[in-house]
């Protein structure tokens, strides 16, 4: 039994106070093998924590390994790289964040592009008698150099013995008297700078070229013929390797006229195509081939013996 609160240990018998150091004594031993239990039991939990985070890692490596396994069939695009952002080593380190360490700031000069040099000028100084050679102070400078050039091309004229005649060739990339440099640059700025015939006109004629506007539209048009090749090789070479392919289209008013540009590719290539049939017309003749085709079935069949056509 308790001794009362109001009772001292020192009025306490020396029975009743071994008593009480024997029942002290025990709920102490008791106590620490509650503590002992209880920490053996952490140690326990700690592991079985440690080994579920691994299981957990690894399975979320496996599901983003699925995932882009999916995305590569599907043939979407590949998941852009992530880095870790180090939070939890920062944590563990004791939670100390890098961001409010205070940073060396290293002075690392100015970034200059790469820039290849086609020409070098060195500038001459004008120093005193008895001065010393210290190097040169290089300075980078971009320039664009626009001249009109004429070029008058000298064609010898032989006559062979058995009476033809024989010219020089002109170089290769001669339009109409226009040579490829300057076709570039026509079909560059109003392609890539939106530059209308007009506004062509009148720049080239400031620089000094002379040219009309029907003449800048006949290179225009010269140079989309040679790219309609090009084009059409790209359309055929993507629809028989494509996996799969996407059609779209959209309308517009031209003249009063409705017409149509179909979109026609995968994540490889795209090709586009403008015309006034209807859409399902626009879409079909789209996704053939650029050269006509022709299929020889019992429909045309039977139309040719209704027709009487004779026989091939």
């Amino acid at each position: 039994m308790e001794p009362a609160a109001t009772d001292s240990l020192g009025e306490l018998p020396d029975s009743e106070l071994r008593d009480l150091i024997g029942r002290l004594v025990a709920e102490v031993s008791g106590l620490r093998a509650t503590v002992n239990g209880l920490e053996a039991r952490v140690t326990v939990l700690q592991a079985e924590n440690t080994a579920l985070r691994g299981e957990v890692a690894r399975l979320e490596a496996e599901n983003r390994t699925l995932k882009d396994e999916i995305a590569r069939l599907k043939g979407l695009p590949p998941r852009p790289p992530l880095t870790p952002s180090g939070m939890e080593r920062s944590t563990e380190a004791g939670g100390v964040s890098k961001a409010k360490r205070p940073r060396s700031r290293r002075w690392r000069g100015p970034v200059l592009p790469r820039i290849s040099i086609t020409e070098e000028v060195v500038l001459t100084a004008q120093a005193p008698a008895g001065s010393r050679f210290k190097g040169y102070d290089d300075i980078v400078v971009q320039n664009l150099d626009l001249t009109a050039r004429a070029i008058r091309f000298r064609r010898e004229r032989w006559r062979t013995p058995s009476g033809e005649t024989v010219s020089g060739t002109l170089p290769v990339g001669i339009r109409g008297g226009f040579g490829p440099a300057l076709q570039q640059f026509i079909l560059a700025l109003h392609i890539q700078g939106q530059v209308t015939t007009e506004r062509l006109t009148a720049l080239l004629t400031g620089m000094g070229v002379v040219i009309s506007k029907r003449q800048v539209v006949r290179l225009l048009a010269k140079g989309a013929e040679r790219f309609a090749a090009e084009d059409a090789g790209v359309l055929r070479a993507g629809l028989a390797s494509a996996r799969w392919i996407t059609v779209d289209d959209t309308a517009a008013r031209h003249a009063r006229r409705d017409g149509y540009t179909t979109q026609i590719g995968d994540d490889r290539f795209t090709a586009f195509r403008t015309g006034s049939p209807s859409r399902g017309r626009t879409s079909c003749r789209s996704c053939g081939p650029a050269s006509s085709a022709y299929v020889v079935n019992a429909t045309a069949l039977d139309y040719m013996r209704r027709r009487g056509l004779p026989a091939a």
